[in-house]
Order: C-alpha cells, then sequence, then structure tokens
C-alpha cells in the first residue's frame, strides 16, 4: 500500500522485508516534512522492542540533532491502518506547524488527534 503524503512531506525510507521466523512481508517507511524538523516512522512494533504484532507510529522531533526526541503516537496491528494514522497525522500537523518556534505545539496538536485515548 502506498501512502499518499502532503505536499509537504516526503517519503524518505521504504523497506520490505520478510522476517526468518515468518513468511508475512513486512514494510517499514519513514517520512520527512520538507522542514527536516520531524519525522514520522510506519514500522513493525517489534523493530522498536515490542513484544506484540502489528505496526507502530512515532515521531521523532529534530532528527539527527543531539536534542531530538522520539515518542510513540499508536501502535495498531495492520501497515494499512498504521498507514492512514500515519497521514492523518502528517495533515493535522501540517495545518498546524508555522516554523520551528511552534513544533512543540504542532506536534502535541497531531498526537493529541491520533494518538489512542484511554
Amino acid at each position: 500500500m502506498e501512502i499518499e503524503v502532503p505536499p509537504d512531506w516526503n517519503e524518505e525510507e521504504h523497506r520490505s522485508y520478510t522476517p526468518a521466523d515468518s513468511d508475512r512481508e513486512m514494510q517499514y517507511r519513514t517520512y520527512l516534512h520538507e522542514s527536516g524538523d520531524l519525522r514520522l516512522k510506519v514500522a513493525p512494533a517489534s523493530l522498536d522492542g515490542e513484544d506484540h504484532p502489528g505496526y507502530t507510529l512515532t515521531t521523532t522531533s529534530y532528527p539527527g540533532l543531539e536534542f531530538a526526541e522520539t515518542a510513540t503516537v499508536r501502535t495498531v496491528l495492520t501497515f494499512e491502518r498504521c498507514g492512514k494514522i500515519a497521514r492523518r497525522f502528517m495533515e493535522l500537523f501540517s495545518a498546524s506547524y508555522d516554523g520551528p518556534g511552534s513544533l512543540e505545539d504542532a506536534l502535541e496538536y497531531a498526537h493529541d488527534r491520533t494518538c489512542e485515548h484511554r
């Protein structure tokens, strides 16, 4: 499944692979906001040390810098569902983001509207 991204986002990396202990193909994708201030990752939950199936959407603010911060947005069962959540997150972030000074506010806005509420 191809994830259609908003104009101010770019697919940074895309990999498909089949784990040694499975015959099911897994996918891994990262997306970078045009500002370079935020990266999204859609990847199997097991890559982040989780012991359950599914895919996790994570964010990394200021990727590549020593004060970069990574946070989990949500974990769902399928890549397709995680991709839809990622697209929604990108749209919400883009609507709220107005430059580096507003990164935290835009990140919180998008996160609050796409995370799983308990």
